[in-house]
């Protein structure tokens, strides 16, 4: 059985009280929080290893070069990457599709196509709608269904011979929909199509194998998967890595400078311009090693428990409408009660200890599809446990009675 109570003893935060109320922190979506071997990892580093990396000769330096390359075999190892230096650093997922735009999105050419969804968080759309723009490309998106679902019955015409890329999030971040993307990677192969995988909210929750999957990308971000913010990932296939110039120029990503010609460097360098976040790079190993020694499976069975949990304790609740009930999730919930609106409820649940998120959570065309302003959302992780599920449905209620 899966010993939450153990986890919990893990990350100092969560016994944090204001005032007589409890911390409940159901705002994972937005980060997680970070276990103690994380934090004292970064400690570590900072005390006894503190240096640059790649060019030194003295030994602090070889060490924090070991560390930070140990850290990028780890989450190659997590992702089953067939490379190591398929792996490279980023300052997280925005960072990683604005990259492989830039980069890859330099291969395309006048009148090519790129998939999306009409779920997309922000950061999977602007830099696409951007890329559309500078080079005379069409932009393309798969609809949702009411149910918070993709909408393929159109797929055959939307993903065709000039669609180049098809990028798509994992599990909706407003919804907790997980998507079908071993189907659609199969499906943008056949016409000859690369993928990017949106992973921010994916890999914290179920396990995710790059190589079985086939995805050509994939991004996610550290602090969503208890690592320090400002930390990222972008997995690349080798091949599509090799023949993308750089994003960005500078230190560590050259081979030979002239004042004639630059020459870049190789994988994984190339894309990694200038002195690195080191500790977070180290931080964000350590997270992922922390992590592989759970069970994946475990987790994936105790977060549906509480999916269920919650969502049945909120169906008590008059006036509530769901959004986002698709048939596959993650503990994610969003929902509106009757007319209140969503930052008034949140406002006096986190009175109550009570950490929730309100808005439109980055994904305004989802909002206009529901033709509502936002949502109230409890995103839950696995250190969170059916008493504070009770905690919150209890000042939640109090919310709605203050506000009636």
């Amino acid at each position: 059985m899966f010993n939450v109570n153990s986890i919990r003893e893990e990350f100092p935060i969560l016994s944090k009280k204001f005032g007589k109320y409890p911390l409940v922190y159901f705002d994972n979506g937005a980060t997680s929080q970070k276990p103690n071997f994380v934090i004292d990892r970064i400690d570590q580093y900072y005390k006894e290893e503190n240096a640059n990396i790649h060019r030194g000769v003295h030994t602090l330096s070889q060490v924090s070069t070991e560390n930070y390359e140990n850290a990028r075999q780890t989450i190659a190892s997590f992702l089953n990457a067939k490379e190591k230096h398929e792996i490279i650093f980023t300052k997280g997922t925005t960072d990683g599709i604005n990259l492989v735009a830039h980069s890859f999105g330099a291969l395309m050419s006048l009148g090519d196509e790129i998939l999306i969804s009409e779920m997309e968080h922000h950061s999977n759309i602007v830099p696409w709608q951007m890329l559309a723009e500078a080079k005379g490309l069409v932009l393309r998106y798969i609809p949702m269904t009411t149910s918070g679902e993709l909408d393929l019955k159109n797929i055959d015409t939307l993903l065709n011979e000039k669609t180049k890329l098809v990028a798509i999030t994992h599990i909706s971040n407003s919804l907790g929909t997980i998507n079908p993307i071993a189907d659609l990677i199969e499906l943008a192969h056949s016409k000859n199509a690369k993928v990017l995988i949106d992973g921010a909210q994916s890999l914290q929750h179920i396990q995710v194998d790059v190589q079985a999957l086939d995805c050509d990308f994939l991004v996610f971000s550290g602090h969503k998967i208890f690592a320090p913010t400002g930390t990222g990932i972008l997995y690349g296939k080798e091949d599509l890595l090799n023949k993308m110039p750089p994003y960005q120029g500078g230190g560590d990503m050259i081979k030979t400078v002239t004042m004639e010609k630059t020459t870049f460097n190789s994988l994984p360098h190339k894309f990694e311009a200038g002195t690195p976040n080191i500790s977070g790079g180290i931080g964000l190993g350590a997270a992922i090693e922390w992590l592989s020694q759970l069970n994946l499976n475990e987790i994936e069975v105790y977060e549906r428990s509480l999916l269920q949990y919650i969502t049945a304790e909120l169906s008590k609740i008059e006036g509530i409408r769901f959004f986002g009930t698709a048939e596959e999730k993650c503990s994610t919930v969003s929902f509106l009660i009757g007319e209140f609106h969503p930052y008034d409820i949140g406002t006096l649940l986190n009175q109550q200890g009570i950490a929730v998120r309100t808005g439109h959570h980055c994904t305004q065309p989802i909002m206009d599809f529901y033709k509502i302003p936002g949502t109230i959302r409890a995103s839950l992780s696995f250190y969170n446990t059916k008493e504070e599920i009770d905690l919150f449905i209890q000042a939640l209620n109090k919310a709605i009675k203050m506000l009636s």
